[in-house]
Parts: structure tokens; sequence; C-alpha cells
């Protein structure tokens, strides 16, 4: 940042600490990848609509490494709830959100962005709700400031219908917004 005065080092093997700014949730910036040291779990974002029934999409299921944003929602670091979805498994391999319901409150959700900067979300909780109670308010509902969901399925895989019967959620928060650094934030920039 251009404008945050320079850091004083208290010794020559300490890095300096970087500013950081409060998370503005009038910008919206377009989220690129997103990162989940917990889990090892690391995919650019594919954009994200509706689909001809108007449901949410999905990413391909032939690609279940590949997590996707709902961009008709508000883009992390926004006020309001970010969506990003990626599958448990498809083509025979787990996915992206594979291991999604081992999140626990605390553990952090790193948001890339396309100007450089991330957004570093703090886990509240993790729910496993059935598809046909899925928690629609608490989802997609407003909140007072920049928070973040993480959906995939979960539950017993019901074969007539070639879908899992549940959901995983997470729900998060928004801790920071800062300039990507790979020195220091230990996230490879995306391509």
């Amino acid at each position: 940042m251009a404008d945050a005065p320079e850091m004083m080092h208290t010794a020559p093997t300490t890095p300096p600490a970087r500013p950081v700014a409060a998370v503005n949730p009038a910008v919206r910036v377009i989220p690129i990848a997103v990162h989940i040291p917990k889990l090892g779990a690391d995919s650019s974002l594919i954009k994200l609509g509706l689909d001809a029934d108007q449901h949410m999409q999905t990413p391909p299921v032939t690609t279940p490494m590949q997590a996707g944003w709902y961009e008709l929602g508000p883009a992390p670091g926004q006020t309001g709830p970010a969506v990003i979805v990626g599958h448990i498994d498809g083509a025979s391999q787990p996915g992206i959100f594979y291991r999604l319901h081992e999140l626990a409150p605390g553990d952090r959700v790193v948001v890339e962005r396309a100007d450089t900067s991330v957004v570093t979300f703090v886990v509240r909780r993790t729910i496993h709700t059935p598809k046909d109670h899925f928690p629609t308010q608490e989802v997609y509902g407003r909140t007072a400031g920049p928070e973040l969901r993480l959906i995939t399925c979960g539950g017993s895989f019901d074969r007539a219908a070639r879908s899992y019967r549940d959901n995983v959620i997470v729900f998060a928060q928004a801790e920071e917004e800062h300039d990507h650094d790979p020195a220091t934030d230990g996230i490879q920039p995306s391509p």
C-alpha cells in the first residue's frame, strides 16, 4: 500500500509487519482462487450463475477439483454472504471439498482476488443438513459484514436421483484483507 507508514524492524531477522487494510465491504473485487490450509485444498475459481431451472450452477462434475463462485451474489470481501461451491467427488475421485466437513471454528479460508489482495475468513461453524431442509435464509440472507459460505454435498448417495441427500455448509466471517505476498501468507499465486 503506497500510503502505509514504514514499519520499524526490531531485529534484522524479524520480517517487517505488513500493513493490513480493513475489509472494504463496498468494493467488488472478483475472486480468482480459494485456499483452505487445514485441508490442503486449493482451487482457482470459475464464475457460476443460474441454470435453466433457476438453480445455482455447480462446477462440472468431470473436474471435481474445480471450485466456483456464485457471481450473482456478493464477492468475497463485500458485505453479505459470498458463496463458493465445490464437489465432494466426481469422475471416480475425491473433489475439492471432499474434506469440507472437517472445518471447525477458528479454521481459516483464504480467498485470492483479481487485484492481488486476499481476504482471510474465519470459520464460525460447519453444518450438515438434508437438502430438503436447506437453510436458504441463513446461507443467502443479509449479513452485517463480509461473510463466506462454502457448500458441498454430503450424507448418503441416492443412486436413483444420482445425487447426495445432504449438504455440508461452512459459515465464515471476514477477518482481514491485505495485499497478497507469497513469502508471508504462504499462498502461491494462481496462474
